[in-house]
């Protein structure tokens, strides 16, 4: 049999390896572990120009039709979870590559927002560095969440769920989405509100919604200069659902008090992105998904797709 070469990408934790059955497939499968992300789509060419199997993780690395007219030896491409925006998916059809994706078990994204919003509120890890560096005592007077309002940009699977975490911590929940009813609202135990009431009367906004043409930019200037100056912002679905620059004006003008981000519109965020010099925003390196136990059931579903896929197999969780 004639061995094939395998590339798995943006690995950034160095994890992939450890966490799967790799060697199950070393009869026919060589595989290189990319850890760090490309620097543009050239590069990217380049390096995975002599690869018939490409995993990739989420979309850190995006596969336009122009990448893929770069990669003829590409026969099939692996993602972590069950769709990828950043896969052109006709593209894939055209070239004859197969394309699957894995599952999750649980989404542990909403218990990091819930980690982003106790931080804004609370100053958890700030407190923690100065501690650590020896600086005086308590000097950061934090913000009681119960009875605040939480305003929930999208009540699907992972908006239901972050909807639960709040009100166990005592916290009132509306939400809102183009597509939401009340009556939904209701079924899910939570108040409905139009986007501008959303704005308005919530304390911390938290979004929740998949990114789409559609999405895209969906919170803008017009929204945020809605919320109060004591009110949060949390994002950890994705980066260009939230118009950056008016975000970036609202935050170092003070018109609100902070914001919480995991998910950035280029990511790895750039390190002079004057996001960094801001003292009133939380940010986290995009690990609303990153945990090990998820990262076990992404690269392990892979060797399976793949050990199928050689075998002659069809993809077990093939995306359509």
């Amino acid at each position: 049999m004639t061995r094939l070469r395998c590339a798995i990408l943006d690995d950034y934790f160095n994890i992939a390896l450890d966490v799967a059955d790799w060697p199950k497939l070393s009869d026919r499968i060589d595989v290189t572990v990319f850890s760090h992300p490309f620097t543009s789509e050239q590069a990217a060419a380049s390096a995975l120009a002599d690869f018939e199997i490409v995993c990739a993780m989420r979309e850190r690395t995006a596969f336009p039709t122009s990448l893929f007219d770069s990669l003829p030896k590409l026969k099939l491409l692996l993602t972590s979870g069950m769709r990828n925006a950043s896969i052109d998916m006709e593209a894939a059809k055209a070239k004859g590559v197969a394309i699957g994706g894995t599952q999750y078990s649980r989404d542990p994204t909403a218990p990091l927002t819930m980690g982003l919003i106790l931080e804004l509120t609370r100053g958890i890890g700030r407190e923690n560095a100065r501690m650590h560096a020896g600086e005086p005592w308590q000097t950061f007077a934090g913000v009681e969440i119960e009875g605040l309002t939480l305003g929930i940009v999208g009540l699907g699977k992972l908006g239901s769920k972050m909807a639960g975490i709040a009100k166990a911590f005592g916290m009132n929940v509306i939400a809102w989405s183009p597509n939401l009813t009340p009556e939904k609202c209701k079924a899910a135990g939570v108040g409905y509100a139009t986007k501008e009431e959303l704005f308005a009367k919530a304390d911390i906004v938290t979004i929740h919604v998949v990114l789409s043409e559609r999405s895209r930019g969906l919170v803008g200037a017009a929204d945020l200069a809605r919320m109060k100056p004591t009110a949060f912002l949390v994002n950890t679905a994705r980066g260009p659902i939230v118009d950056e620059q008016a975000l970036l004006e609202a935050l170092q003008q003070r018109k609100i008090a902070g914001a919480g981000l995991d998910v950035f519109s280029v990511e790895p965020l750039p390190v002079a992105h004057p996001f960094r010099k801001l003292d009133n925003l939380v940010l986290t390196p995009h690990l609303g998904y990153a945990t090990e136990d998820g990262l076990r059931i992404h690269y392990g579903q892979m060797v399976e797709a793949i050990d199928a896929w050689t075998k002659g197999g069809e993809l077990p969780r093939k995306l359509a």
